[in-house]
């Protein structure tokens, strides 16, 4: 089949409009979050499970690589063509038309459609009182349910751990050629045919009674008992945690998922902010094992920022915290996408920065007054180590108990209970951060060279957290950035250098530190192209994917075709 007659196809599957195929309509698809862009032959937006199928048929018959996109905010390049060294002429489906959602078991599990963010989920659950897998963070800016699966993503809720599911429906190419329809989504009486099971997954068309309770997993139960070993020797949660590798869960779009079924969490009665200040790192490591070895209720939440990211974010994050503290994040998700797209047009316009939304948006923040609380100002000037603790139902008393009548008795160490006004400005302050660094970069790009971004797992029991870094990596570093998930021992670590600066030996350098600290990496935003695959995830990446059909080269693995009906590999 000729190019033209497989675009042909497509056209007839899902319409004119639906099928992109010149360069400029197809750059911003083409593009990662933050960095990387390769070729396509065309950028295909289905609007049912079936269309998906079809266009995977049609895809798979003319020897296609496939690339399954959603909502673009991963930042390690994963969900983008990356270079034009393919074998094969490559194809992005973008799948978020298709974000259809279900509740199933009085609303303690859904079933999610690909295209599902997890902000609509948020405002689904809300009728019944319920909570998704992540609240704050990507959840702002449109990441998908099925994305966090396919990425084992982590997040700010301590008892959560990584977006986990044993129950499915996905597309796969077998090792001869054959893409076929896996059902294991636990739910009987969906029909013979693959078109006939996904029409009626999409209109909810089941019997309830239909629904499968078996041992398989929706959500990582086993978490809260992991995240509680203080003591052991390998990290909480990490992105080729083999525990962790199931099917969809960490496929990183190794297979073309049509639906998940995962749980839903309680709304706690009660909840509460504490912030905490501290110049120790030793009572601040007591304080993580304290509370996850003693307390019968785990924290809902414990958010670390080092005084230097709170500074950082305080001006170039200023914008972020502004905008969702008065718009609210239902509006979000579309003005990013729209920013991303303005950004792709100003690459074609001589002169003009395509950074030039950014670089408004940070000088016009400047016209409003200081944004932050009076209370955590005041830590700032006397604490390096902040840690934004949320707590609920039972757990409040017991940190209100720990916090009186042990912690304030340390030295260098205070806290405060937020009010609902200084909790939600806590909760901003820190995810306004994950996007500070590069904003400092936009506006002193002239100065330094592209941020360094690291998401690192240190293991359990360490307590050497603090990172120490040698003289030949610090004497051509502005500064060093550090926030992150602190119950979890999981950090996002940005490091800024001076122009000119050799990031990608220094980058080798600090992995082979990590490596020898025990660490892992990346923690949850998957390898994609930036990052090395570990043997067994490349194992796995194999096994779901004999052929090398969908995504190929994540991992800095090969790009070529596996004809595994041959060789059997």
């Amino acid at each position: 089949m000729t190019a033209q007659a497989l675009i042909n196809r497509f056209i007839e599957i899902v319409g004119r409009e639906h099928v992109l195929t010149q360069e400029k309509e197809t750059e911003y698809y083409r593009s990662g979050f933050r960095s990387g862009k390769g070729q396509a032959l065309a950028v295909l937006f289905p609007a049912t499970l079936v269309e998906q199928w079809r266009l995977l048929e049609a895809a798979v018959e003319a020897n296609c690589i496939v690339i399954m996109q959603a909502a673009k905010t991963g930042l390690t390049e994963g969900s983008a063509p990356s270079g034009n060294d393919y074998d094969r002429e490559v194809v992005v489906i973008n799948i978020m038309r298709i974000n259809t959602l279900h509740l199933i078991e009085n609303g303690e599990q859904i079933i999610s459609l690909p295209g599902v963010s997890l902000h609509q989920v948020g405002k689904k659950l809300d009728s019944v009182n319920r909570a998704p897998h992540s609240v704050i963070g990507s959840s702002s800016i449109g990441a998908t349910v099925v994305g966090g699966i396919a990425n084992n993503s982590g997040g700010a809720l301590v008892k959560r751990g990584p977006a986990y599911t044993e129950l499915a429906l996905f597309g796969q190419v077998t090792k001869e050629g054959k893409l076929v329809l896996v059902n294991h989504l636990g739910i009987d009486g969906l029909g013979d045919t693959p078109e006939e099971i996904l029409k009626n997954v999409e209109q909810g068309n089941f019997d309830p009674s239909k629904v499968i309770h078996s041992d398989a997993m929706a959500s990582d139960r086993e978490y809260d008992e992991r995240v509680r070993d203080v003591d052991a020797d390998t990290p909480s949660r990490f992105n080729a945690d083999s525990r962790r590798l199931f099917e969809a869960s960490g496929c990183a779009g190794k297979l073309a998922v049509f639906a998940v079924r995962v749980d839903t969490y309680p709304v706690p009665e009660k909840e509460q902010l504490f912030y905490i200040g501290c110049n120790s790192q030793e009572q601040l490591t007591k304080l993580r094992r304290d509370m996850l070895q003693r307390f019968e209720n785990l924290p809902e939440m414990g958010e670390y920022m080092h005084r230097d990211i709170f500074n950082l974010a305080e001006t170039y994050g200023k914008d972020v915290f502004l905008s969702i503290n008065h718009l609210g994040t239902d509006k979000l998700p579309k003005f990013f996408a729209f920013k991303a797209k303005v950004e792709t047009i100003l690459k074609r316009v001589p002169f003009v920065s395509k950074d030039l939304p950014d670089i408004m948006l940070y000088w016009f923040s400047k016209l409003f007054p200081q944004h932050l609380p009076k209370r955590m100002l005041e830590y700032r000037d006397r604490f390096e180590h902040h840690l934004i603790l949320k707590m609920s139902n039972g757990g409040i008393e017991e940190a209100k108990q720990y916090l009186a009548e042990d912690w304030s008795l340390q030295h260098d160490c205070d806290y405060f209970e937020c009010t609902p006004d200084e909790g939600k400005k806590a909760l901003l302050h820190r995810f306004a951060a994950a996007g500070a660094a590069i904003r400092y970069e936009t506006i002193h790009n002239k100065e330094v060279e592209d941020i360094l971004a690291l998401d690192i797992a240190l293991r359990r029991n360490d307590i050497d957290w603090v990172e120490q870094l040698p003289e030949e990596i610090t004497k051509d570093m502005v500064m060093a950035l550090y926030y992150g998930h602190f119950m979890c021992h999981v950090f996002h670590q940005d490091y800024i250098f001076k122009k000119g600066a050799d990031t990608k030996k220094i980058k080798k350098k600090m992995l082979e530190l990590l490596t020898q600290k025990g660490a892992k990496y990346p923690a949850e935003h998957n390898v994609g192209h930036l990052y090395e695959a570990e043997k067994q995830l490349q194992a796995f990446y194999h096994s779901l994917d004999p052929t090398n059909t969908f995504n190929p080269g994540i991992g800095k693995m090969s790009k070529y075709k596996r004809n595994c009906s041959c060789c059997g590999s």
